[in-house]
């Protein structure tokens, strides 16, 4: 059976990520006091005709204590079941900005009589063991709902015990350096499709700006030099037992050149067999002097 925790800051998506659990045949249990995991695997491992993958969502809204969590976890592996673990974060100020638009109330606002920010600050404490020994960690701070599901779709498929699962990621310097990635490129020294004038408005996915951005030979040297370099590392990530691997790929504005060579990459990942998405944080970010 495959056994998957679902945690994260409120507000981050986690309730999106479930529907996305369910439509993929996850019998989803909200809420699940930690102590009760051992007992419900107990009962429903003997009950015939029930579905093979179980997500548990736990959060913080009844202040449950995770001290045991991942000793349970660690039962759960020793009798034969798989458990990854799914922490779901969102930076803070976009945490705000759906609480308002939402209109919704932090759950540890009302339990403790404390304001928005003070409940966050309190939600990362309590949280901060769990999503520092999580499998995989995912920022939806500039993810769609659409990003997210596919994300959660590739990363669940995978089989973490023979395989990773990568993002290449694409962004902008100029929107701030992307935190969650595990290996960081600027690609910003390549010739600028900004600067043409039939390609300023177009993006990285558009074929005449991949064909410019790759038209120069330093772009060609860099592209087989990411290639080898990251063919060398990915089966060290995966004796290591990494579970997922960020690639980011850093441009000035994170529309053109950063996306080209993201794509180009998630597509010689995908060649080798590794589970690869790409995501582009910037693209459809524009401002005056975007480049």
């Amino acid at each position: 059976m495959d056994f998957i925790i679902l945690t994260g800051m409120s507000g981050s998506g986690k309730s999106n990520a479930a529907n996305t659990l369910e439509d993929m045949g996850y019998y989803c249990i909200d809420n699940m006091p930690v102590s009760l995991i051992p007992k419900f695997v107990e009962l429903y491992t003997k009950t015939p005709g029930k579905s093979s993958n179980v997500a548990f969502i736990i959060d913080v809204r009844g202040e449950i204590e995770f001290d045991s969590l991942f000793d349970e976890l660690a039962q759960l592996s020793s009798g034969g079941f798989n458990c990854r673990t799914i922490f779901i974060d969102c930076n803070n100020a976009v945490l705000l900005n759906r609480y308002k638009e939402t209109r919704r109330i932090h759950p540890l606002v009302a339990a403790r009589n404390i304001s928005v920010n003070e409940a966050l600050a309190t939600e990362r404490e309590m949280l901060s063991e769990v999503k520092s020994r999580a499998d995989y960690i995912i920022d939806t701070s500039a993810m769609t709902i659409h990003q997210l599901r596919d994300k959660i779709v590739a990363m669940v498929t995978s089989d973490v015990k023979k395989n990773i699962f990568v993002t290449c990621m694409s962004f902008g310097f100029k929107y701030g350096i992307t935190t969650e990635a595990d290996l960081v490129f600027d690609v910003r020294c390549f010739p600028n499709p900004f600067y043409e004038p039939d390609l300023k408005d177009l993006t990285g996915i558009d074929k005449a700006v991949s064909d410019y951005v790759f038209s120069f030979d330093q772009t060609k040297q860099f592209m087989k030099k990411l290639c080898d370099m990251i063919d060398f590392l990915m089966p060290l990530y995966i004796e290591e037992g990494k579970a997922q691997l960020i690639i980011a790929i850093g441009c000035t504005g994170g529309k053109h050149r950063s996306v080209a060579i993201a794509e180009a990459l998630a597509a010689h990942l995908k060649e080798q067999g590794i589970k690869t998405i790409s995501i582009h944080r910037d693209i459809i970010k524009k401002a005056v002097g975007d480049k």
